[in-house]
């Protein structure tokens, strides 16, 4: 028998390399499986997306995604091509001529991987065999009226059979690697294993089935990990069938990966088997040339959200929008689960508190979650018509004043202020002001509410009372459809409207990972998460001290839901409390993290549990030591020395705090020094050891 080669990493640049010269990576193949792929549903297909590029640079033209073929989404994200491989081409001839459509070409993104699609509806015909066949291998029987199961089938049953045409070609090498996605490829994996096809298989759950439902309803899910009747939830759920197919698939995978540390513990107890690794979500980060180009683009969009603001509130518009705060969530419509339930309890407690206080804060709070609509409501479109007017006849009037300013200072007279506007100007303007005139409070939702009555966020606001009155000082716009900058209400993309806003509020209770405040993270906008989401759960680890670089972390999992809600409303009212400088300060912190969360750190992971499930798969041909899954650690950034990032955060000694000694502090402040020492905890978090040749050991508990 030939001797086994290592494997074992090195980076070079921040990106991978094969350190053994013995493995050149044309004897590898990698085929990453997802129903996302070129499909957007959820957050896996920004994970896959963002992450294709450090795959395509490490794997080259070996690098392929596999997932279903949509028309709509073909055309506008596909360039077709060949495939440059000879043995996936007549892999795929071969399903092509017993009637199957298969698709091949460059998905038009960063990193432009190849992508195989199937199309599910050329091969529906063969749903009922497909089924019988699953059900000879799992004993998991679909029902006939669950159509995503039946395409999941009907998708799994395709690859399965694409990998075992590409299998059977080779006798040797390539090695085949298939990385799996969610239970909707699950069945793909089942049927490999099933086959013994020589394929290396790795499963991700994102996100388990039961844990999602459960949180849903309400439960107190995570301290009763260990106490919930599985089958029992499922059945009640009509999930079962869902839930076995998910489980299979984690059983079966040679590796099984979890996306953060919390949904490790969720996958202990409802899936039965510990993650091999943890692979943390990324992001490509785009780092400007200028030091400071973020803070002005949140200049440039926050001003563009003012201007939504002067229409939206025209006759109420009595607070200044200097001094006015722009929060927002965003993401699926779960209003427990993404903890809108929690913000709007937080909000009424914070429009109390800054009340009390006198506070010359207001705070416009978005709703950035999609519901059912019919279309934009009158008085929000009436709104944006009326700032528009009001606009346009501004503009006139500078103009004829310009005008006559301009002709009597050619004249060397200074002019008449008094007559320089002249009766039909006066006019004009009062007509506009009384334009302006409204006998109702500015609306809480921009769009027509197909059922409001039952809607829980409406629900919710007519409970604690936040209609947008002038007394209040906390103002709630739901927006309930996902922003696009062809809007005419708000014509912003999401990017640019998060870039906008001061601070992005994710109280999550069920968040496996949370791309929603790495997104605010990566653009310098301070977020509010919890420590029951892995985004929350991953800065703990890395950050000192969260709230001082812009992340504050909520207590959802070890206090009491009127003890979390009392936390988040310190956290809102200590935001409100920060001056534009601190605020500034704040920005640039929160936006060094952004290192944290580069695919070409966390990339890293994805690699281990490749290189993990070849040694598992081909313990001839690949070793690996077999050590404990590497861990998200190897840097920490220190807490701040300088200036407080806000008054909740740091209390001062001396009860009269003067504005002085706020000067004083100011002062301490350098952030080049501070960014260069965060620069330099960014460190390797792991390095994989290399088994010597020959030397032969067991390899982790889950050996397929």
């Amino acid at each position: 028998m030939p001797l086994a080669r290592s494997l074992s990493m090195t980076s070079l640049n921040g990106l991978p390399q094969w350190e053994d010269e013995d493995l050149p990576v044309e004897d590898l193949l990698l085929f990453e499986v997802s129903w996302e792929v070129t499909n957007k549903v959820g957050g896996i297909y920004t994970v896959i997306q963002t992450k294709a590029k450090i795959t395509a640079d490490e794997w080259g033209e070996n690098y392929f995604l596999i997932g279903p073929y949509f028309e709509h989404n073909v055309k506008t994200q596909v360039e077709a091509c060949e495939p440059p491989n000879p043995a996936v081409k007549k892999a795929m001839d071969i399903m092509k001529s017993q009637g199957c459509q298969v698709f091949f070409g460059r998905w038009l993104i960063e990193g432009s991987p190849y992508v195989l699609l199937f199309d599910i509806g050329s091969a529906a015909w063969n749903l009922d065999r497909w089924k019988g066949k699953f059900w000879d291998v799992s004993n998991i029987g679909i029902p006939f009226h669950d159509r995503e199961a039946n395409d999941a089938v009907i998708f799994g049953s395709l690859t399965a059979w694409f990998l075992k045409e590409l299998s059977s070609q080779f006798d040797d090498k390539p090695n085949i690697i298939a990385h799996f996605h969610e239970w909707q490829a699950g069945v793909g994996l089942i049927l490999s294993r099933s086959q013994k096809l020589p394929v290396a298989t790795i499963f991700t759950t994102h996100a388990t089935l039961l844990g999602r439902y459960l949180c849903a309803a309400s439960i107190d899910f995570y301290n009763n990990l260990d106490q919930f009747d599985i089958d029992k939830e499922a059945g009640e759920r009509q999930i079962y069938h869902r839930y076995c197919m998910e489980r299979a698939s984690v059983h079966c995978a040679h590796v099984f990966t979890t996306v953060s540390q919390i949904t490790a513990i969720e996958a202990e107890h409802m899936l039965k088997r510990n993650p091999d690794v943890v692979t943390p979500n990324g992001l490509n980060i785009k780092k400007f040339s200028a030091m400071h180009e973020f803070q002005n683009l949140h200049s440039m969009y926050k001003a563009r959200i003012q201007e939504f603001i002067r229409g939206h509130f025209y006759g109420h518009l009595d607070f200044s929008l200097e001094k006015t705060l722009f929060f927002f969530i965003a993401g699926r419509y779960e209003f427990s689960n993404k903890g809108a339930d929690m913000f709007l309890e937080a909000l009424s407690r914070l429009n109390f508190l800054l009340r009390v206080h006198k506070s010359d804060v207001t705070v416009v709070v978005f709703f950035i979650m999609p519901a059912k609509t019919n279309n934009f409501n009158v008085e929000t479109l009436k709104g944006q018509a009326v700032r528009k007017q009001l606009w346009d006849t501004a503009q006139s009037v500078k103009e004829k004043f310009g005008k006559k300013l301009y002709n009597a200072l050619l004249k060397g007279e200074i002019p008449d202020l008094n007559k320089i506007l002249d009766r039909d100007d006066i006019t004009i303007m009062k007509r506009a002001i009384f334009s302006t005139q409204r006998h109702c409070l500015p609306p809480v939702t921009t769009h027509n509410m197909i059922d409001d009555g039952n809607d829980p966020i409406l629900n919710t606001i007519r409970r604690i009372g936040l209609f947008n009155n002038r007394t209040d000082r906390v103002k709630v716009i739901l927006h309930p459809e996902f922003l696009s900058s062809t809007s005419p209400l708000l014509p912003l993309d999401y990017e640019e409207f998060v870039r906008g806003c001061h601070l992005g509020v994710f109280p999550s209770y069920y968040e496996p990972w949370g791309y929603t405040p790495a997104e605010c993270t990566v653009m310098g906008i301070p977020s509010v998460t919890t420590n029951l989401s892995g985004f929350g759960c991953f800065m703990q680890e890395h950050v000192a001290d969260p709230a001082a670089y812009g992340i504050y972390i909520v207590d959802r999992r070890f206090r009491s839901p009127d003890e979390s809600c009392n936390q988040l409303t310190q956290f809102l009212y200590g935001f409100c409390q920060q001056s534009r400088r601190q605020r500034i300060i704040q920005r640039n912190r929160t936006e060094r993290l952004s290192d944290l969360l580069d695919w070409r750190y966390l990339g890293r992971y994805y690699m281990h549990a490749r290189h993990l499930a070849l040694s598992r798969t081909f313990p001839d041909k690949f070793e690996m030591e077999p050590s404990a899954p590497p861990k998200t650690e190897g840097f920490r950034y220190p807490r701040p020395s300088s200036v407080p990032p806000s008054p909740s955060v740091s209390q001062h000694s001396s009860p009269h705090h003067s504005e002085g000694e706020d000067e004083d502090e100011d002062e301490r402040y350098d952030e080049d020094e501070e960014a260069e020492r965060d620069r330099q905890n960014i460190k390797s978090p792991f390095s994989l050891g290399v088994l010597p040749q020959g030397k032969t050991k067991q390899h982790g508990e889950y050996r397929n």
